[in-house]
């Protein structure tokens, strides 16, 4: 009797076992996956950017070295020994500022013998003008022979030319003194000084005296391939011409730091001087200089930069962040967010890049694109904006679409 129950009891678990599996297969069936499709997918979370309209400048960037726009060798006249070195090194000058000073003493007893004997030469054609007022006295009263009055204004006339003579003498003694003292030609900063007081120097050294060299405003020359070379000389859009085109100078990170976290570099803004008369045939490039202000000395002859120049400016171009491009091959798209949310694959064309933004054609100034979160996004999906805080960082592509919409 109790084996009879036992068996009873297993067979009723078994049958509640089984009613339980069909249910469970029922409820996971074809009409529960279907029921599952239909239901709406909640919307997927993007960071969006504006599409802007403005005006995208084309540039090129090319290594470039700092050069002086004009730079002078120190070197004496005379040879003489200094005396004294009035500049120091490092120091900036101004045009005509004392320099050096050196031993003058034979310069100056030139000098003062060419001025005495201008005042003799002076003294005698004072004596030969008042003999011949009295020849022309004498010969009017019939005095003196025609012959006698001829000499004495000959002698007066070859006196004259004497004075003349000393009086250029005295005049290259001045210039043969002012050799004496070293002034600098230009403004600028001077490097280092080779001599010292007591040196004996020449006009053949071989070393100069020192150099000076013109920091502001200051240079920096570098090539470009000759394919920018056309449009260089159009100037661009607004047809300026080679000169005058803008240009900037890139100082080093401070720190020597890149990537991300780095500090932002520096620019200063010039333009292009000179525009070489010939490609180099070996290189295939050409040499530009420029010119730029250089006020606070940041720029220095010699040091290596980067030079951005604008070729030409592309005008009301539709503008966006680069991050918002889907790249799929030689196809480029961007999710356009619409009205209702749903974004849009839309393909466009790429016109030119720089740095964070992107000139494309395809889009309208005003629509918003994706920039964050367009991974796992499908054509057709709803999307939800997130939020702005200020955990984004000022690299990441939803503070770049901030800036972007405010710029």
């Amino acid at each position: 009797m109790k084996k009879t129950s036992l068996v009873l009891i297993l067979a009723a678990v078994a049958a509640a076992v089984a009613a339980g599996a069909w249910w469970r297969g029922q409820a996971t069936g074809p009409a529960a996956a279907a029921a599952a499709a239909s239901a709406p997918k909640p919307a997927q979370v993007v960071s969006l950017a504006t599409v802007q309209r403005r005006d995208m400048p084309v540039s090129v960037e090319a290594a470039g070295t700092v050069v002086p726009l004009n730079t002078v060798e120190l070197r004496p006249q005379i040879s003489s020994t200094v005396r004294q070195v009035v500049v120091k090194e490092g120091q900036m000058v101004r045009q005509g500022e004392l320099l050096f000073r050196f031993d003058d003493r034979t310069e100056q007893a030139n000098l003062d013998k060419a001025r005495a004997q201008l005042a003799r030469s002076q003294v005698a054609l004072a004596d030969l003008e008042r003999q011949w007022k009295r020849a022309q006295e004498l010969r009017a009263q019939n005095f003196i022979s025609q012959g006698a009055a001829d000499t004495v204004q000959a002698n007066l006339e070859a006196q004259r030319a004497a004075v003349v003579a000393d009086q250029a003498a005295v005049k290259a003694g001045e210039v043969a003194a002012g050799y004496a003292t070293l002034r600098a030609p230009l403004s600028g900063r001077v490097g280092l000084v080779n001599v010292y007081p007591g040196s004996l120097v020449s006009p053949t050294g071989a070393s100069a005296l020192a150099t000076i060299a013109q920091i502001d405003p200051i240079g920096v020359s570098f090539t470009l391939p000759e394919a920018q070379l056309g449009a260089l000389l159009r100037g661009g859009d607004e047809g300026r011409g080679a000169q005058g085109a803008k240009l900037q100078v890139l100082l080093p990170a401070a720190g020597g730091g890149r990537g991300p976290n780095a500090a932002p570099r520096e620019a200063l803004e010039g333009t292009v001087s000179v525009i070489d008369n010939a490609v180099d045939t070996a290189t295939g490039s050409i040499r530009i200089k420029g010119a730029l202000a250089n006020p606070k000395q940041l720029l220095w002859p010699g040091q290596y930069v980067t030079v951005k120049l604008t070729l030409r400016t592309i005008k009301d171009a539709a503008v966006l962040p680069v991050v918002a491009l889907v790249q799929r091959g030689q196809e480029r798209s961007v999710y356009v967010v619409k009205a209702d949310m749903s974004a849009e694959l839309r393909p466009v064309q790429l016109r030119y890049s720089s740095g964070e933004w992107a000139v494309v054609d395809g889009v309208q100034p005003g629509e918003r694109v994706v920039v964050e979160g367009k991974q796992n996004l499908r054509p057709g999906g709803l999307v939800r904006e997130a939020p702005a805080g200020p955990a984004k960082g000022a690299s990441g592509p939803a503070s770049a679409a901030a800036s972007g919409a405010s710029a």
